[in-house]
């Protein structure tokens, strides 16, 4: 059986988790987070096309022709995108490319330099 942690103003032994991440006692109203909830869902991992871990900031270069939706040019292989930022949508990367502006890129199409 799963025992709670006692509260750690007044040490009573009738805490609860209220469902929602956090644990609460009853008998002085004291509610504290519970402890690696919310690390496992924010510890996301972007990795490239060989599987080199990314983060913000990094240097990636595409690794195929892109042809971007409402746009009249491709993007080259071999185009290097500088300063990415990782973002939890259906693009991961978003970035800005010389002649291109503003995009978002997928992992899947990328290298990390």
């Amino acid at each position: 059986m799963h025992t709670l942690p006692p509260c750690p103003l007044c040490q009573s032994a009738y805490t609860y988790d209220d469902g929602a991440g956090q644990h609460v006692c009853p008998e002085c109203a004291h509610e504290w987070p519970i402890v690696g909830a919310a690390t496992a869902e924010t510890a996301r991992v972007y990795k490239d096309a060989s599987g080199n871990i990314l983060q913000d900031g990094d240097t990636v270069t595409v690794i195929k022709d892109l042809k971007p939706k409402g746009s009249g040019g491709v993007i080259k292989q071999g185009t290097k995108v500088k300063n990415i930022r990782l973002v939890d949508a259906d693009h991961d990367i978003d970035c800005k490319i010389d002649g291109f502006g503003a995009m978002s890129l997928k992992t899947e199409f990328v290298r990390k330099v």
